[in-house]
């Protein structure tokens, strides 16, 4: 499905898409809304969840700490349609561009798992930046 590494070039400028998995298989993903931007996940893929999702444009990951495939939204009905997949310049790290079925990426309920900051007056704490969940946790797990 993905061609073989050979060279710099044929990674950096070519037009040969040969994803760098890691040593455990896997590529990290990058996870964006396709209108506004914004930054909803960040998850894994192995070899077959990227094959998965480019076949069926529906965002496929691996969880390692499940260890197996995962359709995003198959247990709480929030899908991610793939909009674009991108590959960064050394081909080791895949952004999505996705459409939500539904409100809310992240499993405790946020649009986007990036809904906290690291506070600027006190460096060990978190600042909410978003406030308001788009659903329950405790009624879609």
């Amino acid at each position: 499905m993905f061609s073989k590494r050979i060279d710099k070039n044929q990674i950096e400028l070519g037009h040969d898409f040969a994803p760098k998995f890691n040593n455990q298989g896997l590529i990290p993903c990058i996870t964006v809304d396709a209108d506004s931007g914004e930054v909803l996940m960040f998850a894994w893929m192995d070899k077959v969840a990227l094959k998965m999702t480019i076949e069926t444009n529906k965002a496929t990951y691996f969880s390692r700490s499940r260890g197996k495939i995962w359709v995003k939204g198959e247990s709480s009905g929030r899908e991610q349609i793939v909009e674009k997949i991108l590959v960064d310049c050394d081909q080791d790290v895949i952004q999505l561009r996705v459409k939500m079925t539904r409100e809310g990426a992240c499993h405790n309920g946020y649009r986007s798992c990036f809904y906290r900051s690291v506070d600027s007056d006190d460096d060990t704490s978190l600042v909410y930046e978003i406030n308001d969940r788009s659903f329950d946790p405790d009624n879609v797990y």
